[in-house]
């Protein structure tokens, strides 16, 4: 069985969806949209999101990405999305299975910043004797 494919806004999701969408995104929308041509054939920028029927094409240029993290309070000067916030959605949706069917999604917390198993990300040509 396909999924139903549906192209719509960030806004004009409820807000459970978009508390979940948040959850697949912690670090914010811009780096993770995709390009595709529309019924009209042009191409649009949206951002992927995955239920267990549906899978959301949520429209936004990279300018709205950040916009709207920006200005939601759940997420830091930084673009990343509140430990505290994280924590209550983790809770909230725990049961939803199809959250860990997004690619992005990671649920798993990581409390030891000092865990030598753990490789932060980092852009290449970035040292820290600056």
């Amino acid at each position: 069985m396909s999924k139903l494919r549906i192209i719509k806004d960030f806004q004009k999701l409820s807000q459970e969806l978009q508390e979940q969408v948040k959850l697949v995104y912690p670090e914010g929308f811009s780096q993770h949209l995709i390009e595709f041509q529309n019924a009209k054939k042009e191409i649009v920028k949206a951002l992927p999101f995955e239920t267990d029927d549906k899978i959301y094409l949520l429209k936004m240029s990279v300018r709205v990405a950040n916009q709207i993290i920006e200005d939601d309070d759940d997420y830091d000067d930084d673009g990343n999305l509140l430990d505290s916030v994280k924590e209550k959605y983790v809770g909230d949706y725990a049961e939803l299975d199809y959250l860990a069917d997004n690619e992005n999604y990671n649920a798993e917390e990581d409390d030891d910043d000092d865990d030598p198993d753990v490789i932060k990300k980092g852009r290449v040509g970035d040292d820290d004797d600056d």
